[in-house]
């Protein structure tokens, strides 16, 4: 299967990397806008983040940015019936909900890009086939737009449906990792052990940043 990570050398700016204190970089595009305090027009950054959503997730419950208030948190992008590259994806996702599945501050977000099967109950019962629970782990579906919309333009990555793909549908296979701000703070190809090896060492430096364990 042909998938590949929506991430071009300008789209895809590293905008802040402190190496002397171990900071994870900021990923995506960066403005500097000019804003007025105490009468002194100053230069402010405004980093890439994610947008405000809403989905349902497998026990019908809403989902939105406020479920991850205060949380750093990993995303993806799926599909049940996915015969590729989505099984070895979840494979290692279960190894970041078994090292993080008792620490508050660490939440998973994955969004099925194909709601029209992927119902609440399909994914109810997928998730009870992984056994995780669904306050670590949300498994959320609605609008296909709005879901590649906030993949493409916000996590950056790809999801398109292909009647020539295996399953009729491409798309990345990226773990996204998203701190507090709501901001991305790493890519890694979750169908490699090693790169996934990397994200977890990237979400104790993030908890590190925030000087949580």
């Amino acid at each position: 299967m042909k998938y590949f990570l929506h991430c071009s050398i300008i789209w895809l700016l590293v905008t802040s990397c402190n190496t002397k204190n171990d900071r994870l970089p900021i990923l995506g595009r960066t403005e500097i806008k000019n804003v007025t305090f105490e009468g002194k027009v100053k230069a402010d950054t405004i980093y890439h983040s994610i947008r405000d959503f809403s989905f349902t997730d497998q026990d019908g419950n809403t989902v939105t940015e406020g479920t991850f208030k205060d949380k750093i948190y990993i995303a993806d992008f799926f599909f049940t019936t996915c015969p590729t590259i989505c099984p070895i994806m979840k494979t290692q996702m279960l190894r970041v909900y078994e090292k993080y599945k008792d620490n508050p501050n660490v939440l998973i977000l994955s969004h099925t890009i194909d709601p029209k099967h992927d119902s609440i109950s399909v994914l109810h019962d997928f998730a009870e086939r992984l056994g995780v629970v669904s306050n670590k782990w949300h498994f959320v579906t609605g609008d296909q737009d709005d879901i590649y919309d906030i993949g493409q333009n916000y996590y950056m990555v790809t999801s398109l449906e292909d009647p020539d793909e295996p399953g009729g549908y491409i798309h990345s296979g990226a773990f996204l990792l998203i701190d507090k701000s709501r901001r991305v703070r790493g890519m890694y190809d979750g169908t490699l052990e090693e790169k996934v090896d990397l994200l977890l060492k990237d979400i104790d430096r993030l908890l590190q940043e925030y000087g949580e364990k």
